[in-house]
């Protein structure tokens, strides 16, 4: 098993978000967490990535049989999970080529590494703009980016946080494309979408949070998909 969270409770100083959230990313499989706007998606990615705000009061959260509950962000990152946050947040004052080279590697034993090679072969537009400043890049070529910064880590499991925001349906495309050949290629991955669409097309299995705070339906994406009066009582605006 690569990823368990089990029976997570987070919140901030004022309020408690998440209440005894329990799944799991397998490996070299892909998940995704649904849920309206608000209803904790980003709040759940930034917990397992150990970033703060906000703070587990209770629960616990393994990678490949560690313990990472509440540790420090680098520490999740040295155990192998990457992740693409939510706005992209690339370093504008960097170029591309320093986006990609300044992220600390880890040491890969067996499988192929990502280099910065790699990475333009999978976004052929970011070798076009290797030397340009990321703060002129497009939103499209930025999250691009914020996906190669990431791999460039060579990470076991991929956490993206709604890598659709902003995106042109054109770019969206290509993203989509790019998340879906990673997921085939055995990479563990875990998205916190509010694009449907997106997440069916890419996931094998969804959990779905509701606005409790707690996980309402999980399952195949299949049956999800399938089933238009769970679409309908879970996901529709």
């Amino acid at each position: 098993m690569t990823l368990a969270v089990t029976d997570l409770h987070v919140g901030y100083q004022t309020a408690r978000v998440l209440h005894g959230v329990t799944f799991e990313v397998p490996d070299a499989r892909s998940v995704a967490v649904l849920g309206r706007n608000g209803m904790g998606k980003t709040t759940l990615v930034r917990a397992i990535c150990g970033l703060r705000p906000p703070t587990v009061s209770a629960g616990t959260v393994t990678f490949e049989g560690a313990d990472l509950t509440r540790k420090a962000s680098h520490v999740v990152s040295r155990a192998g999970i990457a992740l693409v946050p939510q706005g992209r947040r690339v370093f504008g004052s960097l170029t591309t080529l320093e986006n990609l080279t300044v992220v600390p590697r880890r040491k890969v034993v067996g499988g192929e590494p990502w280099t910065v090679e790699r990475v333009f072969d999978f976004f052929p537009r970011l070798a076009e703009r290797q030397r340009s400043m990321a703060r002129s890049l497009s939103g499209g070529e930025q999250q691009m980016l914020a996906i190669g910064r990431a791999l460039m880590t060579d990470p076991r499991l991929l956490i993206m946080d709604e890598p659709s925001e902003g995106l042109a349906p054109a770019v969206l495309d290509v993203i989509q494309d790019r998340l879906a050949e990673l997921s085939a290629s055995g990479l563990s991955v875990l998205i916190a979408e509010q694009n449907v669409d997106l997440a069916l097309d890419i996931a094998e299995h969804v959990i779905v949070i509701d606005d409790s705070g707690t996980v309402a339906w999980q399952g195949e994406a299949t049956a999800l998909a399938a089933d238009s009066g769970l679409l309908e009582k879970h996901l529709s605006i």
